[in-house]
């Protein structure tokens, strides 16, 4: 990072829909008794009891399981439910690093999402990647809780207008716009690339042509 990061806004990124390849939730919306479509399901999911305490760590991979099945009312067993689960962030989007490491040369750069330890172990923590690693498991707030906001506000020890987040989940922006951060729906790396260059945050997009 250059002197001329000071001066830029600090980039907080949800991790799965937005620079990592997820198929959670049209899996899982296979999997329920009846499908709820997918943006009715992510509000859901943000509010389910099970996802919450799991992504807290409070509970174990076996316990979710079970609690997920109960709750939701699946067909398969807890096995073969959390078999499903641990493979649905599939990698990286095509052109996610090469853009995180152009970016921070320019800002300092983020992640604020809510995982798993199941998640987390497959990406080996993203050591390396960004300068501030949140997650809900490890830090004990959840999105879209005030208090994972503000604890990420402190964590990127900038001022919450100076944080420009991108999430996949609009209950997660509107959440972060109450306490007071710039926040943006972006669905997959080429939003985040057309929310970047509609700032003119990062001119060198246009000498690095998306590559998806």
């Amino acid at each position: 990072m250059d002197d001329a990061a000071k001066d830029q806004p600090f980039l907080l990124f949800d991790l799965g829909g937005v620079l990592i390849e997820n198929v959670g939730f049209e899996r899982f919306d296979a999997l329920l008794p009846q499908t709820v479509g997918i943006d009715a399901l992510k509000r859901r999911w943000l509010a389910s009891t099970s996802v919450r305490n799991f992504e807290l760590g409070l509970s174990d991979a076996p316990d979710f399981a079970r609690a997920c099945v109960d709750e939701w009312e699946l067909s398969c067993s807890p096995a073969v439910f959390i078999d499903e689960f641990t493979t649905w962030p599939k990698g990286f989007y095509p052109g996610a690093l090469d853009l995180i490491a152009t970016l921070r040369g320019r800002h300092r750069i983020g992640c604020l999402t809510n995982s798993n330890a199941l998640h987390w172990t497959r990406f080996d923590g993203f050591q390396g990647i960004f300068d501030v690693t949140l997650s809900s498991h490890r830090i004990g707030v959840i999105k879209p809780d005030a208090a994972c906001f503000m604890h990420a506000i402190e964590a990127c020890d900038v001022d919450a207008g100076d944080i420009l987040f991108f999430d996949d989940s609009m209950p997660n922006v509107e959440a972060a716009k109450r306490c007071g951060i710039d926040a943006v729906v972006a669905n997959g790396i080429g939003e985040v690339r057309r929310i970047l260059a509609s700032r003119d945050l990062h001119a060198q997009l246009r000498n690095h042509p998306p590559r998806e």
